[in-house]
């Protein structure tokens, strides 16, 4: 790895948009990065799936260099071969400002491969899979990780790679088991200072300006992992920035939308409105008349669709 280490030029607090699947593409990246995001992570990609046929991968990790400041790449998977594949294709070929190793994830599917969250319970695995990515990647390396997967605690797992140079690692407050709900562990990731001395940033629960300063305050951690909470709601690094509560209008909201399935139909063409569906079902809830929004939202098929909707 050189030095060129993007982590440590950024000011403090750090905010990021987590990884994804199915929600943080290039058209939602670039949203969250013009609300102030200072990293975005692509979605999961499989470390497998570049190995054996890179080029529908590659299509789906493209990213517009200009309004994706700091892109950060994040891979999944167990085998270590695929792990240097994967990093050495993605180096030279969509040459991102890092990569992440996904250690996190509770999904059936990818932890029955051994990635994920599974992986990290499997120490001499999760070693052999850093090292991997280090040794054939120039860029930094990051983590993300769970406070605890099977009898393997985060404190653990970091102690165990402290032999690595991993520039950042993203906790997730939550132990595999918890999955997505349950209460948030802010005291393992202060701990987690003992452990590590790159960047680190506190992903779970953070849905609105008060979580995000509890989460701050008391993980003591360098910047936060932003996901569900951002969903329809990517002015929430702007309220964390300013360190003020934004309340927008359903016309405010409506302007948004269209602004992301104008960008969605450029990226992607007519079949990324069936993908957006579930994004602007994020947009409207919690409004007035949410459900008559929602009822229609969900059949859309192109941008006009959206726009007959909210009235433009």
């Amino acid at each position: 790895m050189s030095d060129n280490n993007f982590w440590q030029k950024i000011k403090k607090p750090i905010l990021a948009l987590a990884p994804m699947a199915g929600f943080s593409d290039s058209a939602f990246r670039q949203i969250a990065a013009s609300y102030g995001a200072d990293v975005v992570y692509s979605e999961m990609a499989s470390v497998t799936a570049l190995y054996y046929n890179k080029k529908p991968t590659l299509e789906l990790l493209k990213f517009d260099k200009k309004k994706e400041k700091n892109y950060v790449v994040q891979l999944f998977g167990s085998n270590p071969e695929h792990f240097a594949a994967a990093a050495k294709i993605i180096t030279k070929e969509i040459r991102p400002q890092g990569i992440d190793i996904n250690f996190g994830c509770p999904v059936g599917k990818v932890l029955r491969q051994g990635a994920g969250a599974e992986l990290m319970a499997n120490l001499a695995g999760a070693q052999a899979v850093i090292k991997a990515v280090c040794d054939h990647t120039d860029l930094p390396v990051s983590i993300k990780i769970r406070t605890k997967s099977g009898n393997v605690g985060a404190l653990e797992f970091l102690k165990s790679i402290s032999n690595l140079p991993v520039a950042a690692v993203m906790i997730h407050g939550r132990t595999l088991k918890q999955g997505f709900v349950g209460e948030v562990d802010y005291h393992l990731i202060k701990e987690a200072r003992k452990y590590f001395s790159g960047i680190i940033l506190a992903n779970g629960g953070v849905n609105d300006l008060a979580s995000a300063q509890k989460m701050l305050k008391e993980s003591k951690a360098d910047g936060l992992g932003l996901a569900r909470g951002a969903l329809g709601r990517p002015w929430l690094f702007s309220e964390i920035k300013k360190n003020k509560t934004i309340n927008l209008d359903i016309k405010d909201i409506a302007k948004i939308i269209l602004r992301q399935a104008k960008l969605e139909e450029k990226l992607k063409g007519r079949e990324a409105m069936i993908e957006l569906r579930k994004h602007l079902c994020w947009y409207v809830q919690g409004i007035s008349g949410a459900t008559a929004y929602r009822s229609q939202l969900v059949k859309v098929n192109n941008y006009l669709d959206v726009k007959k909707i909210f009235k433009f």
